[in-house]
This record gives structure tokens, C-alpha cells and sequence, in this order.
């Protein structure tokens, strides 16, 4: 392990990992700019209920989820840059389709398309960005502050795209992928080569071996339970919000996300450099009780007052910023090369927590103290299983690897 002294600085990547992280911004604002649109683009389009858009919307994240475990082993089988060329020909082709679809059948099936291309883009641009990064795995904390940047960009471009029309608001997106598609296309030898030749990709079907690698399991439940708290903030927290502060709780709102979105780029800095200073498991420690805190002061901020939403807001950035990017970084150093598709995809498998965390807090909400007490209780479930050790096989070049390490 390199000294903290030599630790580069996050921002300093190498050619490949600079394409790979500036592709990740253009999927960032091109998911960001349509996504959060598309239960009012559903509701005023077709004449399904309520209940039908949300199934709609929510079943592209779950189509990505459990699909990913599919698109990880296809990226393995049949290799990176083919996958993510295919994925991200879908993703193009679905966009300029909903420019001029019509009715609810066409445009459901488009949209639940984009579940269907997730599959490969996902798992192949994380399985590139493993292949070139560097030991430490920072690469995940800038794509992670990437996606903070793409979701302050990208609403505010869809809102104003919604606004003109159907078709600029689905061509932009398209555009963007486009343009990632070209980034992939004009590196395509130099990326293939991350991964070798064909005949260096190991095992043909490594899925099995990799379900039975308990630390990979806990890993991906980790990220499954820092999901299920993290889709509080999108779901839960606005309602009691609603019910203390009525119409005022929009507004309020919307200051909270913003504050969110910039403390997430702001403080990720000093969180790497933290890291480089303490152990691995204290700051799983600092994470969880970040979070924890921050139930505590939105619970507290209906008596208190706003000071202590926009207080419950910075801890909960701080526990966002320290766990978000850490199953990530778990599987880039659990996984050989040969497997990396696999293991990402796999770890997709997280995104349920922003089913089940929705549901279960909507079960709770309505006991007011006991949904804050339970979920500041709920992340620390996570700290064990990101915690884990285990020595690595010589294939992988090190003695030891600390699930969740980021120095």
C-alpha cells in the first residue's frame, strides 16, 4: 500500500481515466435531465393511474437491478467495449424513439427500455474503471461527484427542455449519449486493451463462483442498505416535511437538495484526505454516524426549527459523501479482471434498496419517532459488512484487502 504521503490527488487521472470519468458526466446529465420528469411526462401523455406510473418508473430501476447481474456476465463473456457500444446504441435509439412516440403502449415499452440498456452500460463503465484505476480506487469518489454534478445539471436542463417540447426534451438526452458513445467508440483499442484478449477473460461462466464469494454478497448488501436510508431523503423526508410545514415544505425542500448537491462536491475533498489519515473502519464509523445524526435533526426541526434541517442536511451529506462511494471501491479490489463485469453487476443489485426503503418508511412515517429512530438505527447495519477481511488470492497481487478501503 502506497504511503498517504504519496497518495495522489483525487482530481490527478491519467488519460483513460479522465475519458471514463467525463463519459460517466454525460450519462450523469443525460439520466438526470429525463428521469425525474418521467412520471409527469407519463401522467400527461397517457391515461394511466397513478399507481401504473409509479409501477412504470419504478420497474426501469428494477429492470437495471436484477438485470444486472445478466449485462455484468454478458460484459465478461463477450467483453467490455462491445457491451457498452450496444448499451449505449439503446440508449440513443430508445431517446430518439420517445421524440416521436404516441400513446401509452409505445411509450411504456421505450421506457422500460432504458432498464434494458442500463444492463451494459453500468456494469461495463464501472468494469473499465476498476481496469484503470489506480490501487486506491478514487476514481469511484470522482465518479460519484460526478454524479452530484450531473444531478444539479441535469434537472435544471430538463426543466427547461420540458417546457419547450417533447422533442427537445428527449433529443438532449440523446445527444449525450451520443456523445459518450463517440468517447467509447474513439478509444475503443486503447479500452479493449484494459481487459486483454478474449482468451484472457478466465472462466466462461464466472457468475457461480462469484455468488459464493461472501465477501462480494456483503458488499452488495452494504450498498443495499446505504440505498434503503439514502432514498429517505428523495421519498420520506419530504412528506414530514409537508405535514410540519405544509405548501412552505416545497420551498424548503429545494433548498435542502441544493445544499445537498453542493455539500456532496464540496466536502468529498476532505473526506478523501480523512481517509488517508484514519483507518478504513472509523470512517465506515464516521459515515453511519453522520447519517444517524441526521435523522436526529430532522426529527428535532419540527419543534427547532429550519436551523436544524439545514444542520441534519451537512450530516447527512457527510454520511452520504464517506458511504456512497464505498461498495464500489469494495468490489474494484474484490474482483480479478477477469470478473470485474460480474461483480459489478451483481452489486447492482443495491438499487432495490430504493424500493424497499420508500415502502418500509412509508409503514413508519406516520409513528413519527419511530421512523427516525429506526432508520438512524438502520445504516449501522452496513458498517459490519463493509468491514469484512479477507486475504486475496495471488492473482490479485496483495496480502490483504479491506472491503470498503479507500486509501
Amino acid at each position: 500500500m502506497s504511503e498517504p504521503s504519496k497518495a495522489l490527488p483525487l482530481w490527478r487521472l491519467d488519460g483513460l481515466q479522465a475519458l471514463l470519468a467525463t463519459g460517466s458526466l454525460l450519462n450523469a446529465i443525460a439520466f438526470f435531465a429525463a428521469m425525474p420528469f418521467a412520471s409527469i411526462y407519463l401522467a400527461s401523455r397517457t391515461s394511466l393511474s397513478e399507481v401504473a406510473i409509479g409501477a412504470v418508473v419504478g420497474s426501469i430501476a428494477l429492470i437495471a437491478s436484477v438485470g444486472g447481474v445478466v449485462g455484468g456476465t454478458l460484459v465478461d463473456r463477450f467483453g467490455t467495449v462491445p457491451m457498452m457500444v450496444l448499451g449505449l446504441c439503446a440508449y440513443v435509439a430508445i431517446y430518439a424513439g420517445l421524440t416521436v412516440a404516441k400513446g401509452a403502449p409505445a411509450i411504456v415499452s421505450l421506457l422500460l427500455g432504458l432498464g434494458l440498456a442500463r444492463l451494459f452500460v453500468e456494469p461495463g463503465g464501472k468494469k473499465l474503471m476498476s481496469l484503470a484505476a489506480d490501487e486506491d480506487g478514487r476514481i469511484f469518489r470522482v465518479r460519484y461527484m460526478v454524479l452530484c454534478f450531473g444531478g444539479i445539471v441535469g434537472p435544471a436542463i430538463g426543466g427547461v427542455l420540458y417546457s419547450i417540447s417533447a422533442v427537445a426534451f428527449f433529443a438532449v438526452p440523446a445527444v449525450f449519449y451520443t456523445g459518450y458513445l463517440l468517447l467509447i467508440l474513439a478509444r475503443r483499442t486503447r479500452l479493449a486493451a484494459l481487459e486483454g484478449s478474449a482468451e484472457d477473460r478466465g472462466p466462461r461462466y464466472p457468475l457461480r463462483a462469484a455468488l459464493r464469494d461472501r465477501l462480494l454478497l456483503a458488499a452488495s448488501a452494504a450498498g443495499l442498505v446505504i440505498f434503503f436510508v439514502f432514498s429517505q431523503l428523495e421519498s420520506m423526508i419530504p412528506l414530514y416535511m409537508a405535514g410540519e410545514w405544509g405548501e412552505d415544505a416545497v420551498r424548503y425542500f429545494a433548498g435542502l437538495f441544493i445544499a445537498n448537491a453542493v455539500l456532496a462536491l464540496l466536502l468529498q475533498v476532505p473526506i478523501v484526505w480523512l481517509s488517508r489519515k484514519v483507518r478504513p473502519n472509523l470512517m465506515v464509523v464516521i459515515g453511519c454516524v453522520g447519517f444517524a445524526l441526521s435523522f436526529l435533526c430532522f426529527y428535532a426541526a419540527a419543534t427547532e426549527g429550519l436551523f436544524m434541517l439545514y444542520l441534519g442536511i451537512v450530516f447527512w451529506t457527510i454520511g452520504e459523501g464517506v458511504l456512497l462511494p464505498l461498495p464500489d471501491i469494495a468490489v474494484h479490489e474484490l474482483a480479478s479482471d477477469d470478473r470485474k463485469g460480474t461483480y459489478f453487476g451483481i452489486a447492482e443489485i443495491r438499487y432495490l434498496g430504493f424500493f424497499a426503503g420508500p415502502f418500509v418508511g412509508g409503514l413508519l412515517l406516520g409513528g413519527d419517532v419511530a421512523y427516525f429512530v429506526v432508520m438512524a438505527l438502520s445504516i449501522f447495519v452496513c458498517a459490519p459488512l463493509l468491514m469484512s477481511r479477507r486475504k486475496t488470492a495471488a492473482s490479485n497481487g496483495r496480502t490483504e484487502v479491506t472491503v470498503g478501503a479507500d486509501a
